[in-house]
Parts: C-alpha cells; sequence; structure tokens
C-alpha cells in the first residue's frame, strides 16, 4: 500500500514533513480522513485536532483554522497556529 506524502505547515515554519498512512482531520463540513488514492480534496478546516498514523505510530497536533488540501497522495496542512509538542519528526 502507498504512502500519503504529508507537509504541516504554520505561518512562520514548517512543522512536520514525512510520510503518514491516515491523515485525520476536523473540517467544516465535520471529520475528514485521508487514506492513499483519496480523490483530491480542498477543505477548510476548524481550530481542532490532526492526527497522522506515520511508521512511529498515531501522532497528534493541535491547530486553529486553518485549509487541507489533497491531490495525488499529497497532503498539505496549512494553519496560522500549530501546537505540535507531541509530534516526532517524520
Amino acid at each position: 500500500m502507498s504512502a500519503l506524502q504529508v507537509e504541516l505547515v504554520a505561518a512562520d515554519r514548517m512543522v512536520w514533513q514525512g510520510e503518514a498512512s491516515f491523515v485525520r482531520a476536523r473540517s467544516t463540513e465535520g471529520e475528514l480522513g485521508i487514506l492513499p488514492g483519496h480523490s483530491p480534496l480542498l477543505g477548510s478546516l476548524v481550530e481542532g485536532e490532526v492526527t497522522l498514523e506515520t511508521s512511529g505510530g498515531r501522532q497528534t497536533v493541535t491547530i486553529d483554522s486553518g485549509f487541507l488540501s489533497v491531490d495525488h497522495d499529497r497532503v498539505t496542512i496549512v494553519a496560522a497556529q500549530v501546537d505540535a509538542s507531541g509530534l516526532t519528526q517524520g
């Protein structure tokens, strides 16, 4: 199974970049779950947790509002503020 290439970006820095098998975030329309092969998507995110399933296990960060883009197994999450205190580098 292929992996997702994920970039988590705050307004002032790249927070995390790596591979994940699953990404979950909360959008204005509800919970989003992204797996490899997901159709292209652009969504507005609300404040809350973003979960990444990586080879190192489940990792969670907290964001304020932002957006998520999915295209060809690339997931980009952009938020003004990201609390990544428990995140390990991928």
